[in-house]
């Protein structure tokens, strides 16, 4: 409206704004109206726990915030923009990275994977878990859980799943044994052993007999 009006006053027309409403059918308090917004605010009773928690574990996001303090997710995150303390993301830009190789295993233990997670764990607060699994066989092999997400976690449940590996490892090879001694110490293996070695007695016997017939009939012959 106040647009039309100064076209008109260019054009060399002086009309009221109230002539102009009336005219268009406005109101005249919708032309005047000018919206003000207040400045958020917040609250203290919100914002004091939060800044006590963060400060004690800077790490933490508005999620894992309001999962503790148990509340609204979406309140904290709203805290956390106005009071600018939201976790800084990575910068996103192409970075040098090894060559991305698809991940086939075709046997088990070729190919392992790992990764850690956040689990909620009651009265102990949030845990990390460390999980190692078999590419192939998709079974996991180690795990570990503690408080701190620290590099020991993720070593321990590596270890775990190398015990895990070794041991099957020494039952296979003990299966081996055990199957290769079984088989010796069957009756029909011991068996076709006695025979085998009967016959082959047998032809070595035969083969020197006739070695010593040839060589008695060549004497006589002389």
């Amino acid at each position: 409206m106040v647009a039309i009006q100064q076209g008109l006053r260019e054009d060399g027309l002086e009309v009221s704004m109230v002539k102009l409403c009336r005219w268009f059918g406005v109101a005249r308090r919708t032309v005047y109206y000018r919206p003000t917004k207040a400045p958020p605010v917040v609250k203290p009773e919100l914002a004091e726990p939060i800044k006590a928690l963060i400060e004690e574990e800077p790490s933490f996001g508005y999620r894992t915030v309001a999962g503790l303090l148990g509340m609204n997710k979406n309140t904290v995150q709203r805290i956390f923009q106005l009071k600018g303390w939201q976790v800084r993301k990575r910068a996103v830009g192409n970075r040098p990275r090894i060559q991305a190789l698809p991940s086939v295993a075709t046997a088990p233990d070729q190919r392992w994977a790992t990764d850690l997670c956040r689990v909620w764990g009651g009265r102990d607060g949030w845990l990390t878990l460390a999980l190692v699994i078999d590419c192939h066989t998709r079974q996991f092999l180690g795990w570990q859980l503690s408080r701190s997400g620290r590099a020991t976690t993720a070593a321990a449940a590596l270890e775990q799943a190398l015990l895990t590996a070794t041991a099957r490892l020494a039952v296979c090879l003990r299966r081996s044994c055990c199957a290769r001694t079984m088989a010796w110490c069957s009756p029909a293996a011991t068996t076709r052993a006695w025979c085998a070695a009967t016959a082959s007695s047998r032809s070595s016997s035969r083969h020197t007999a006739r070695s010593r017939t040839a060589w008695s009939s060549a004497s006589s012959a002389r």
